[in-house]
């Protein structure tokens, strides 16, 4: 495909509620910052994509609401109801058409709702919807089938949320940077079996803006540009009963695709760090093996082996993930800006050493249906 790179990135502190904010004033900071971040002016960008859901903003056309704050005027406008992700995909794809530059802005305020009643709604309503289903319960299902399957124990899952708590401490962006041990998550209160309270993602208010352009606007952008070296998403069945939850085979065919377009036949020796979307401690390995960073099974095991944490031989969210900050739309955004920042050198006390490709993720619909991935790097 024809060369685009991210120049621009910007994300919100994500708090559990932000009280003096609206969803415009969040897009109005994170636009701002990210054309500053570029070197870019409003009148640079001729495309505008917003990622926003009315059934969690409780209102009709979300994006129009947000239209302004984003520099929308007379431009071209898409809107992606979905994880920004896949709004950075459209806006991808814009540029690859001809536009020039797309700004793509995700906002999420989960302070002003009831994520279990919206997250109901996302299964069928005639055979699934009426069972109480929402983001939670059908994940406890999906961490049963993953971990009885592999003989995977609570306590291998809990040391994922020590892992990525710890790792927050050094992200000022996080919302929840913890110091705690396996015996904390153990003992935290039951949500859904297995699943626990440590074991879970908060509720976030937060959002996130990224700036993508051709190869020529690159060149004229005051940031080292991070260029896109491959990226796909693919999609499973609707019906949860028709999946194979401990085996996430949408997720294997788009890193398959993503990985062939960026020339890496190793994902686990040629990826430096990867930035996955885990609202859910299980999530973390069983993405992993998703991505072919191991074999099936083996996820749980890559901590006590040392190399998904910090300092080892693929660092897995040195961010803190989406176990520390999750406002839903914008966390598969902030994957991919973090992603961004390690490629550029600039992610602070949570910078990787010698980062070459980076991997972000993000997914959409129960038990991850579908997913996007993302090889950036430094190199052209």
């Amino acid at each position: 495909m024809d060369k685009a790179a991210i120049v621009g990135v910007a994300q919100t502190k994500y708090e559990k509620r932000k009280k003096e904010q609206i969803f415009a004033d969040m897009v109005f900071d994170v636009t701002r910052e990210a054309l500053d971040d570029a070197g870019l002016t409003i009148k640079d960008i001729d495309n505008v994509v917003t990622v926003s859901n009315d059934f969690y903003d409780g209102r009709t056309i979300s994006g129009m609401a947000v239209g302004d704050a984003c520099g929308a005027e007379d431009k071209n406008v898409s809107t992606v109801s979905g994880d920004g992700s896949f709004g950075a995909f459209y806006g991808l794809m814009r540029v690859l058409s001809g536009y020039k530059a797309a700004i793509v802005v995700a906002h999420y305020k989960g302070s002003e709702g009831n994520v279990n009643i919206t997250t109901n709604g996302m299964f069928d309503p005639i055979f699934h919807r009426h069972l109480g289903l929402d983001a939670i319960s059908s994940a406890a299902l999906q961490a049963n089938a993953y971990m009885t399957r592999y003989g995977i124990s609570e306590e291998d899952v809990a040391k994922v949320s020590v892992k990525n708590h710890g790792n927050a401490k050094n992200n000022p962006y996080a919302q929840l940077p913890l110091e705690i041990t396996v015996a904390d998550v153990m003992k935290s209160r039951k949500i859904a079996e297995p699943l626990k309270l440590l074991d879970c993602c908060p509720n976030s208010d937060g959002a996130a803006a990224i700036i993508i352009v051709n190869e020529e606007m690159a060149g004229k952008c005051k940031k080292k540009p991070v260029w896109i070296k491959g990226v796909s998403h693919c999609c499973e069945d609707y019906f949860l009963g028709d999946r194979d939850l401990a085996n996430p085979v949408a997720l294997a065919a788009a890193a398959k695709r993503a990985y062939a377009m960026a020339g890496i036949g190793n994902p686990a020796e040629e990826i430096s760090v990867a930035e996955i979307l885990e609202p859910f401690s299980y999530m973390e390995p069983l993405w992993l093996e998703g991505l072919g960073i191991c074999q099936p099974g083996e996820g749980g095991k890559l901590i006590d082996q040392g190399i998904t944490v910090m300092g080892g031989k693929l660092p897995v969210n040195p961010s803190g993930g989406a176990l520390s900050a999750n406002p839903i739309l914008v966390a598969g955004l902030a994957r991919l800006i973090e992603a961004s920042l390690q490629v550029r050198g600039e992610a602070g006390s949570r910078q990787v050493k010698k980062v070459n490709n980076a991997l972000a993720h993000g997914f959409n619909g129960p038990c991850g249906q579908s997913h996007c991935v993302w090889i950036v790097s430094g190199n052209k």
